[in-house]
């Protein structure tokens, strides 16, 4: 006799010939679920709006979380004062976070925010169900149908099949300008490559013992060569108290081919453990006994971007330009990351801030999208200042609040001062 509890038929299936696509409907559709797309998926749940979240990793959270850049930059000013430049969805992620131990602040030029990934990550999943937003992990863009001035629907290639979200508005926060790109309308590419960075957090640490932040990259600097690194200086986050630290000490390709990129993650872990045998050799009070915890996906921090009303310039940055459809600020240094061995760092006084305005998130030829996130337009320069996670959160924000006023009608035509009221927490103060 069968028992009972393992009694299970089973049933031999094909996959049926033309196999319906799985529809969905909503107001909002956001592809991309990292800080900028997270940012604007929230937001518009809080405004009443039904949202689809679409991200191609299988997991939520983006490059913050999957990347372990492990530190949020740009929300704050510089020293003395180190304001606070934006609020949003940082507001209850910074509270929730500080209260369970599992964030930081780290006072120098400017104030940086260090976070446990997989604290966050968790956070990321929970506000998401919290806020009814229906999420579709694993799925990368395969078509768009667009109307003449419109993005009607968007089409999504899973494992476990197709499908199209057709929504009132949508907002590409993929990093990489994924939906503005397959809907046809013009992006930028960097001529050089701007490198991207293998992150990695290592545990077993000698915390107590820890170097100073430039005899660190100075002592990187002598002996990367040796050690075969491309990047000649780095970085390491110390998480107090645990004994852990994210390294940031390598450049690696950032290419948008299929097989290039696949070999680039590869080859990038090559560099991170070189890293890690050259701290061993150099710091075995501090680093003798590490070991990796977890490697992130592969860093992008410039790649490809949305070409938009406005292109944000590096001589406006450098001004402090207030636009009149400003809609996010930061006083982060230009960061551009475009030689192999180091990087360009421009750092700004205590009072600087630069700001972001909306034409620097609406393509000119659509009416319903937003671009949010590091596909935002600007130079190379200018965009190496606004692509840290401060910016990117308000920009999100303030997407949300575009969709929101424009309705169905475009979101080129939302008064500036019906916006500045709504995005005030971010830009004024």
């Amino acid at each position: 006799m069968p028992h009972p509890l393992t009694d299970l038929p089973v049933r031999t299936v094909t996959r049926p010939q033309g196999s319906a696509t799985h529809e969905v409907t909503a107001d909002v559709c956001v592809v991309g679920a990292g800080i900028a797309g997270l940012s604007a998926a929230v937001e518009s749940a809080r405004l009443g709006r039904s949202v689809v979240l679409v991200d191609a990793l299988p997991v939520l959270g983006g490059q913050m979380v999957n990347s372990l850049i492990g530190l949020f930059c740009g929300v704050f000013g510089n020293a003395p004062e180190h304001r606070r430049l934006t609020h949003g969805l940082f507001d209850g992620l910074f509270a929730d976070l500080e209260a369970t131990g599992d964030l930081f602040y780290n006072r120098g030029h400017t104030t940086t925010v260090g976070y446990d990934e997989v604290r966050l990550g968790r956070w990321v999943e929970q506000t998401v169900a919290a806020n009814g937003i229906q999420a579709i992990t694993g799925a990368v863009i395969v078509g768009v149908t667009r109307s003449a001035d419109r993005i009607d629907a968007v089409r999504f290639a899973t494992r476990y099949g197709t499908v199209e979200v057709t929504a009132t508005g949508f907002v590409d926060a993929s990093g990489d300008a994924a939906l503005a790109w397959e809907a046809g309308l013009p992006c930028r590419i960097p001529e050089r490559e701007i490198y991207g960075s293998q992150q990695l957090v290592v545990e077993h640490l000698d915390e107590s013992r820890r170097p100073d932040p430039g005899e660190l990259a100075a002592r990187i600097g002598a002996k990367a060569e040796e050690f075969g690194l491309r990047r000649h200086d780095g970085l390491a986050f110390f998480f107090p108290g645990r004994g852990t630290a994210v390294l940031n000490m390598t450049h690696i390709e950032a290419p948008l081919h299929p097989i290039a990129a696949a070999d680039a993650q590869i080859r990038g872990k090559e560099q991170a453990d070189r890293a890690i045998a050259l701290l061993r050799a150099e710091f075995p009070e501090v680093f003798g006994r590490a070991r990796v915890r977890s490697y992130g996906f592969p860093g992008r921090r410039q790649t490809r971007w949305v070409a938009a009303v406005h292109q944000l310039t590096v001589d406006e940055v450098r001004a402090g330009t207030r636009f009149p459809d400003a809609v996010a600020r930061t006083a982060w240094p230009i960061e551009l990351h475009d030689t192999p061995q180091g990087y360009v760092w421009e750092t700004f006084g205590p009072d600087h801030v630069h700001y972001v305005p909306l034409r620097a998130m609406t393509p000119p030829d659509v009416h319903n999208l937003l671009v949010a996130g590091r596909c935002i337009d600007g130079d190379a320069a200018a965009l190496s200042s606004v692509r840290v996670m401060g910016p990117c959160g308000a920009e999100g924000f303030a997407a949300a609040h575009v969709l929101d006023l424009a309705g169905k009608d475009s979101v080129h035509d939302v008064d500036n001062g019906d916006l500045a009221e709504r995005v005030a927490p971010n830009v004024e103060g």
